[in-house]
């Protein structure tokens, strides 16, 4: 239960800082509109690092479920915790994006685009074409989860594979850089729990101006990352 915890904590912290630095970038009369895309990327950096700083000796900071599949399928990980971390996960998610909203709800009452309203809660495609959409999200995520089984330290055959305080950073700098290299196409979700829950969230809150949610495109940032991490996992097993 204390790593069940650990992850709904992380997930949640994940998802208020990395979306609330979309929200000041993206909402009506915030102090950091209009900031770009470079912002969003830094933000999301250390909310990463915040995140996994914070639950790292508590659960190993997965915080993504990519990323405890990755583990598992690598054997590094055992299959036991996985669903109960993937709860925690996409609870956790849902959490951190209902406060973000009740931090930023005076703005969102003031935004009038619903683009920019939906773009605070999960991602969408710059071009939408679904093979090159998901593509895009399996290579986001096969780079993050690749570089966490390394950062890590894993080793095949041994399940205690975890990320520590340290590797905060460098788990940062990761996601840093897939936001800023790879980002453009899909707005790298590479994180199912971090699309889908707070989609809901939309879904599900009262505000004013907002459109569909985009159901007809939400299965990309869900399946692909699924693919990614395992595919790092296998791809891992098979370095080794």
């Amino acid at each position: 239960m204390t790593a069940f915890f650990g992850e709904l904590i992380g997930t949640a912290m994940l998802m208020l800082l990395g979306n609330g630095v979309v929200a000041n970038t993206l909402l009506k009369d915030t102090k950091g509109h209009g900031a770009g895309w470079l912002v969003i990327t830094i933000g999301w950096g250390l909310a990463v690092f915040v995140s996994v700083f914070i639950v790292a000796s508590v659960s190993g900071a997965h915080i993504n479920p990519a990323v405890t599949l990755g583990l598992a399928m690598a054997g590094t990980f055992d299959w036991s915790s996985v669903p109960a971390y993937l709860i925690a996960q996409f609870i956790g998610a849902a959490i951190g994006a209902l406060l973000c909203w009740l931090l930023y709800k005076p703005h969102y009452d003031r935004t009038e685009d619903s683009d920019a309203i939906l773009g605070t809660f999960c991602t969408g495609p710059a071009i939408r074409d679904a093979l090159p959409n998901l593509f895009s999200e399996i290579v986001g995520t096969f780079v993050l989860v690749f570089a966490v089984l390394f950062i890590s330290g894993a080793k095949v055959g041994e399940t205690d594979a975890s990320l520590g305080a340290l590797d905060a950073l460098p788990v940062a700098l990761v996601v840093l850089c897939i936001g800023i290299c790879l980002g453009g196409p899909t707005g790298y979700a590479i994180n199912p729990a971090r699309d889908l829950s707070p989609r809901i969230m939309h879904a599900l809150l009262p505000i004013p101006h907002k459109k569909s949610s985009d159901w007809a495109y939400s299965w990309i940032p869900v399946l692909g990352p699924i693919i990614g991490g395992i595919l790092a996992g296998l791809t891992f097993v098979a370095l080794s």
